[in-house]
């Protein structure tokens, strides 16, 4: 059984250390991850929507090897999270508190 590069063991320390809580650290790079999807998604549709035709036929689905390469390319990417972790661990990754939050 082949094992998934993607998975990788993270040292719990090491992603709370930024913010001195572990699940603040996890929800920062929660919300970096939905960006980062949300910018791949809106890339990978824009670069679909150039194949889009008026004309539904059958052939023309399965002939279309361009745009079958473009969805491979995006399946292959590293995860949204994968990249959110390392920008977080590498001090990439910007946030701030709101005033209310820090008053709490």
């Amino acid at each position: 059984m082949a094992t998934n590069p993607s998975i990788i063991t993270r040292n719990n320390d090491k992603i709370a250390a930024q913010t001195g809580n572990l699940y603040e650290s996890v929800s920062i790079i929660s919300k970096r991850a939905r960006q980062i999807a949300t910018k791949n998604k809106e890339e990978l549709s824009n670069k679909l929507s150039e194949f889009v035709s008026a004309v539904d036929n059958l052939e023309e689905v399965f002939e279309n090897r361009e745009q079958i390469e473009i969805s491979k390319f995006y399946e292959r990417m590293p995860k949204p999270t994968s990249i959110a972790t390392d920008e977080f661990l590498e001090g990439k990754v910007y946030w701030r508190y709101n005033e209310e939050d820090a008053q709490q």
